[in-house]
């Protein structure tokens, strides 16, 4: 069995309200979660997350991917230097590519 580690995703970003500051994310679809969560899960760190190469807009950057329960997806955060960089404003759809790093 082929194992996919390169994952290609359109998604909007949410922002999810925090105490002290808001965080932005893309969840990743269901099916591709599943897909990651079945063939990689035992690979995943603390948070059930996943280190992953993220590619938006030509910009690259590693980071992790994080499992939530509650939707049954992996959230890919987005922090606001590659927002800023990638010009990326909330409820933006964009696409997402994803290598796991493993």
């Amino acid at each position: 069995m082929t194992k996919k580690s390169r994952v290609s995703f359109k998604s909007r970003v949410v922002v999810w309200p925090g105490d002290k500051a808001a965080w932005r994310f893309l969840y990743m679809p269901k099916s591709d979660s599943a897909m990651l969560r079945k063939e990689f899960g035992r690979l995943s760190r603390g948070f059930s997350s996943l280190p992953v190469t993220a590619t938006i807009h030509k910009i690259s950057w590693d980071t992790s991917l994080f499992y939530d329960t509650r939707s049954a997806c992996y959230l890919l955060p987005l922090k606001a230097q590659i927002r800023r960089k990638a010009e990326i404003d909330d409820d933006d759809t964009l696409t997402c590519v994803i290598a796991l790093r493993i």
